[in-house]
């Protein structure tokens, strides 16, 4: 009984931000009133919260149509850039799509490598370029 009393007044005190914030003092604060400079996340929630991004990731990935043609390393080239990028931004590299639409993945590699993206992320987007060219996993 108690906690679900605390619960509700650090709702109403604190607020609920689904977002980042810095709070009164500058303290990068999230949630309710959760202080990410002093206290962080623990791994549990770490976890929690991967497991949801990979989860809606896949879910995302499943409305692509060359999806259930790709081979697991490829998948995983595809569905990195969607965690990376968002969905949309990932829609938006409109060769790479259409070249895995084709199934052709020297051309999506091709493509993937002339963007900014490419050198933005660097090693990790060569180890994925490599992959979905070679279409076997790269350590």
């Amino acid at each position: 009984m108690f906690a679900d009393r605390f619960k509700e007044h650090l709702e109403w005190a604190e607020g609920r931000r689904l977002f980042p914030y810095e709070d009164s003092v500058g303290k990068l604060t999230v949630g309710v009133g959760r202080n990410l400079d002093d206290r962080g996340l623990r791994e549990s929630e770490v976890t929690f919260l991967l497991q949801n991004d990979i989860a809606e990731v896949l879910d995302e990935c499943q409305r692509l149509p060359y999806w259930d043609e790709l081979n697991e390393p490829r998948r995983m080239v595809v569905a990195d850039m969607v965690f990376n990028l968002g969905f949309s931004r990932f829609l938006g590299f409109i060769k790479t799509n259409e070249a895995l639409a084709k199934l052709d993945y020297h051309e999506a590699a091709k493509e993937m490598r002339d963007s900014r993206w490419f050198r933005q992320v660097g090693r990790r987007a060569r180890k994925l370029v490599r992959m979905m060219q070679s279409g076997v996993w790269d350590a």
